[in-house]
């Protein structure tokens, strides 16, 4: 059977900010790969991690996690970690788990740099 990965994930900079931008969905066979690139934006050391989730249709538990982990891995670095782009569908995930308290979320990546 072909590899059928739903996720596609661009990183790139912006002054200071590391921008993670994942399209498709994050199930249980996709996080691992949004966990390699989140570990690896936040092992640069950028001053601040913007997760773009325009991109994103569909988050399953092991999304966010990954985003819980990378949460708690920014605290530990001093590295400022905002979320951006939240389809209705993806908010309302949130709102479910109570992670609109716990996380910075911003409208869009403009945003999510002075936030």
């Amino acid at each position: 059977m072909a590899d059928k990965s739903s996720l596609t994930i661009r990183v790139e900079t912006r002054g200071e900010a590391s921008v993670v931008a994942p399209a498709g969905e994050v199930g249980y066979h996709e996080a691992p790969a949004l966990r390699s690139a989140l570990r690896e934006s936040l092992d640069r050391k950028p001053s601040r991690l913007i997760v773009d989730l325009t991109g994103i249709h569909y988050m399953a538990t092991p999304g966010l996690a990954t985003l819980i982990e990378a949460l708690q891995i920014s605290k530990r670095t001093n590295v400022v970690l905002v979320l951006c782009g939240l389809t209705d569908r993806v908010r309302a995930v949130f709102e479910i788990a109570r992670l609109q308290t716990v996380f910075r979320i911003a409208p869009d990546v403009d945003a999510a740099t002075t936030l």
